[in-house]
C-alpha cells in the first residue's frame, strides 16, 4: 500500500454500470467484473468505501415524470440502491473481500445502520464499506451521497467509475471531435454544466477540496493506477 497516493478512497458506481447488456436489473457478469477490478486494490491494503446508485432498477425522477410524488419515488430509488449494495456485497465476499453494507435507512435484518464512527472503524479493519440508501433523504442523488460520505469518512479522493475514460467538453459518443480533459476545476465543471456529478455533489467536493477522479472502470488495472496517482481519466481539482 506504500505505493498508493490515495490510502482511503470512496468509489462511486452508477446503477447503470450493473446492467451489462440488458435494459435493466443486475448482470452477474458485471458484478464479477467489478469485483475483479477492485480485488487487487483490496489485496494491497487500500481502505475502500463504495456508493452505488439505483438507476438500473428505479429512478425517483422517472416516477415523478409520470405523476408520482417525488419524495415517494426517491424513497423507492433508495431501496433500489440497497438491492444493488447487497448484490455487490455478495460478489465481493465470494471473491475473498470482507465487506459491510451500511444503510441510511434502517433495515437491521439485512444491513447495518449508517454510523460514521463505525464506518471508519470497518475501514481501519480492512473491510470494504458499501453505503446504501443515499443520504436517507429525498431530493438528493447518490452522487451527493457519495460526496457527503467521502467527506465524512475522511477519504482522500472520490473516484467515479463510468463507461467513459474521463470528462469531455461534449458527449464523445456522438461527437468525434470531443476534447478530453486531463484535469479540470470544479468551477469549470459547474459553469460548463458537464454533468460529471450533480451540482450539489460537485459544490460539496469543491467546498471540502475533495478531488474527483473520473475513469472507465472497464479498462484493465485502471482503478489500481488511479490510487497510485498515475494519469488516468480526468481529475477535478481546485483551480490554481
Amino acid at each position: 500500500m506504500s505505493d498508493y497516493k490515495y490510502k482511503r478512497v470512496l468509489l462511486k458506481i452508477s446503477g447503470e454500470a450493473l446492467v451489462g447488456d440488458g435494459d435493466y436489473g443486475i448482470d452477474p457478469k458485471m458484478l464479477e467484473s467489478l469485483a475483479q477490478a477492485i480485488k487487487p486494490v483490496y489485496d494491497n491494503g487500500a481502505e475502500l468505501a463504495v456508493v452505488v446508485g439505483g438507476g438500473n432498477i428505479y429512478r425517483g425522477l422517472a416516477g415523478a415524470a409520470t405523476g408520482m410524488d417525488r419524495a415517494q419515488g426517491d424513497y423507492m430509488g433508495m431501496l433500489a440502491t440497497v438491492m444493488n449494495a447487497l448484490a455487490l456485497q455478495d460478489v465481493f465476499e465470494r471473491n475473498g473481500m470482507d465487506c459491510r453494507v451500511m444503510s441510511a435507512i434502517s433495515m437491521r435484518a439485512i444491513c447495518e445502520p449508517y454510523i460514521r464512527r463505525r464506518a471508519t472503524r470497518h475501514l481501519e479493519k480492512g473491510r470494504i464499506v458499501i453505503f446504501a440508501a443515499g443520504t436517507g433523504n429525498p431530493y438528493f442523488t447518490t452522487d451527493t451521497a457519495a460526496a457527503l460520505r467521502a467527506c465524512e469518512i475522511g477519504a482522500e479522493a472520490l473516484m467515479k467509475a463510468t463507461k467513459v475514460d474521463g470528462i469531455y467538453d461534449k458527449d464523445p459518443v456522438t461527437n468525434p471531435d470531443a476534447k478530453k480533459f486531463d484535469t479540470i476545476s470544479y468551477l469549470e465543471v459547474l459553469t460548463r454544466d458537464l454533468k460529471v456529478m450533480d451540482a450539489t455533489a460537485t459544490a460539496l467536493c469543491h467546498d471540502n477540496k475533495m478531488p474527483i477522479i473520473v475513469f472507465n472502470i472497464e479498462q484493465p488495472h485502471v482503478f489500481d493506477e488511479a490510487l497510485r496517482g498515475l494519469p488516468v481519466g480526468t481529475t477535478v481539482v481546485e483551480e490554481e
